[in-house]
């Protein structure tokens, strides 16, 4: 919590989760577009992922600010898997309720992990070596994000 008092107050990081969901919304958008060309073989699909794809490369460059080494695609890997298993866990959700707390507890996780990385609040080799050891790295920023971050603070 030191390392991240004065890099953004919580209301900032209120509009950081909103664009940050937004974004993970875009990337599925990019998917469904593919699949949609590749299905209908319709080149259209392809025009509109390019379109969707520049404006979801618009808005990362707003929380993905200097990117060092891979981390732009970490970051954009990052905000899909959360957002795939977020999916994965409530279709789950009816069926079996532990497993879909397991992919959302995953999802937000790595949704953590996004903001950790990008807040400056760990580098990526941190990550690279705690992940060696399985010293639980990336659920330690979740209680972080989840004292920090809060979507429903507009002030």
């Amino acid at each position: 919590m030191e390392k991240i008092k004065g890099i953004k107050t919580e209301a900032d990081l209120s509009k950081d989760e909103d664009l940050a969901i937004g974004i993970m919304n875009l990337i599925s958008l990019e998917e469904h577009l593919f699949f949609t060309a590749q299905k209908t073989n319709n080149q259209k699909y392809l025009e509109m992922l390019n379109s969707i794809r520049g404006l979801r490369a618009k808005l990362m460059k707003k929380i993905v600010k200097n990117p060092k080494g891979e981390e732009w695609c970490i970051s954009k890997h990052l905000l899909a898997a959360s957002m795939r298993l977020v999916e994965v866990g409530t279709k789950e959700y009816n069926t079996d309720k532990n497993e879909a707390n397991s992919y959302f507890n995953a999802a937000f996780e790595l949704f953590s992990l996004f903001f950790a990385i990008n807040l400056q609040i760990v580098g990526i080799e941190e990550i690279k070596s705690s992940d060696k050891h399985g010293s639980g790295f990336s659920s330690k920023f979740s209680e972080i994000i989840k004292k920090i971050v809060n979507c429903c603070r507009e002030w």
